[in-house]
């Protein structure tokens, strides 16, 4: 008497699913790097930043599916929009609705990190009408978590210089080199090794800046990165019938580690929560597809 309806329950996991929430602990990561690098001191601000990029992304994955909606339905009919589970104006709907909320967000913490926000929700939105149809749109999915990376840094104290800059375009290079992998889950074709030289970006950064006192944790951290994206290609390269899907899901949650590398490894705090995100990531990809 008290249960949900299963057709309730189908449409909640439905949205679940349109979001992609299980890749929201990468974006949180993204925000807190970005925070702390930046020498961000609001709590306050970073929280409001944090809501607002979180309705960015699944804004963006609502509206992801909803552009895609055609091709869904030739290609991927499980998905919540071709099978029935939500209807596509519903979708549409909703994700206008999640970014115009994350502008609030953004606005409320500051007049740069809102201009910035529109440049992201127009990076988003260029992707998500483009992706299907250029060679190079891993480069605007790129741009979506490197404007969101500025976006954030920019209510810091240290700004959008130095460390932050480089940070924002290692997370970039990781970006470019997972999204041209991820390309061929749906689209197929023969996959190369380049994008793995890309993935290589964030640790040679890394081990350029962790020096001195640093470079042991920087090293270990190094270590943890480069242990798991290789356990991730295993899936892709290295199997008589490569599972790309698996493969990509988990270099997402390698997003966070990205991002760990790039915060003060000899902060206990800090370290821990990264990696309880990294582990909230791949919780979550039990219940809900990471792509």
């Amino acid at each position: 008497m008290f249960g949900l309806e299963p057709s309730c329950l189908r449409k909640g996991r439905g949205l679940l699913v349109l979001g992609r929430v299980s890749n929201l602990p990468t974006v949180w990561s993204n925000c807190l790097a970005a925070f702390l690098l930046s020498e961000g001191d609001s709590r306050g601000d970073l929280a409001f930043l944090m809501l607002g990029a979180s309705l960015f992304y699944v804004g963006g994955m609502y509206l992801n599916d909803a552009f895609d909606a055609g091709f869904d339905r030739q290609f991927r009919k499980e998905r919540p929009i071709p099978s029935g589970t939500i209807r596509e104006k519903t979708v549409w709907i909703l994700g206008g609705l999640q970014l115009a909320l994350g502008f609030v967000c953004f606005s409320i913490v500051g007049r740069v990190p809102y201009s910035l926000s529109i440049l992201l929700a127009a990076s988003i939105l260029v992707y998500n009408a483009a992706h299907k149809a250029i060679s190079w749109s891993p480069v605007l999915m790129a741009l979506c978590r490197f404007v969101l990376f500025l976006s954030i840094a920019s209510v810091g104290q240290a700004g959008i210089a130095g460390i932050v800059l480089w940070s924002a375009i290692a997370l970039s290079c990781y970006i470019v080199g997972l999204s041209c992998v991820a390309r061929h889950e749906s689209g197929g074709g023969l996959l190369s090794w380049w994008p793995c030289l890309l993935l290589s970006f964030p640790a040679v950064l890394a081990f350029l800046v962790n020096n001195g006192d640093y470079r042991v944790y920087g090293i270990a951290a190094i270590l943890a990165y480069i242990g798991w994206t290789l356990f991730c290609l295993r899936d892709i390269y290295w199997k008589a019938q490569p599972d790309i899907g698996r493969g990509v899901s988990r270099l997402l949650t390698g997003i966070v580690l990205v991002d760990l590398m790039s915060i003060d490894l000899t902060n206990a705090g800090q370290v821990i929560f990264m990696i309880g995100l990294f582990g909230a990531a791949l919780f979550l990809q039990k219940f809900i597809p990471a792509t």
